[in-house]
């Protein structure tokens, strides 16, 4: 990737249920990462289905928006949850998700396997070890609250494939304009190689 929002990868994660207080509930985790930055945009929702994974991608395109970037690019896992592709007698349908992301105005790459979307497995382990293991939600209000707690502590946590720069400081006002990106592609790719020892 060589600007931020140049593809961003979707998936879905089932909420573990020892981090839920009913027996009976159940809470869906969608999460969105740039594949440029790593800035995540996280969404709670109580189903899993064709509306919750439409109503996902324009989230995320207005998170990015209010920074000033559009989404050029999503990827997905092909999970029933986003494609129609691998179903039987559904295959030439198109699903609510892929027409919300064509609405939008996004192109849509779909992997092969989940291990193409690298970067929000990734995210999700992550979400394991220090967001599932220490938290327990009462309801989807609760659980969206601690989760977008999470997503700004992730946001600004500093990572070594940013040069030690967090997330969102990835984002300037001047990516906005298109023109700027191969410029500042060029200059991130100068600084990397001005740190290699």
């Amino acid at each position: 990737m060589q600007y931020p929002c140049q593809r961003v990868q979707i998936d879905v994660k089932v909420v573990p249920r020892r981090c839920i207080a009913g027996p009976q509930r159940k809470l869906y985790r969608y999460t969105a990462i740039d594949g440029y930055s790593r800035y995540r945009v996280p969404g709670a929702y109580e189903k899993q289905s064709a509306f919750s994974s439409a109503d996902f991608p324009s989230k995320v395109a207005r998170q990015f928006a209010r920074k000033g970037i559009a989404v050029e690019c999503i990827q997905t896992d092909n999970g029933f949850a986003f494609t129609n592709r691998f179903s039987g007698s559904q295959r030439d349908l198109e699903t609510l998700f892929e027409a919300t992301v064509r609405q939008l105005g996004i192109r849509l790459i779909r992997p092969y396997t989940p291990r193409h979307n690298g970067k929000v497995e990734c995210s999700h382990r992550e979400a394991q070890k220090r967001f599932y293991g220490t938290h327990r939600f009462n309801s989807l209000f609760d659980f969206g609250g601690q989760e977008a707690s999470h997503q700004r502590l992730s946001n600004s946590r500093p990572m070594r494939p940013l040069l030690w720069a967090a997330p969102e400081r990835s984002f300037l006002p001047s990516l906005s304009n298109l023109s700027d990106k191969p410029a500042i592609a060029s200059q991130h790719e100068n600084l990397k190689n001005s740190m290699k020892i």
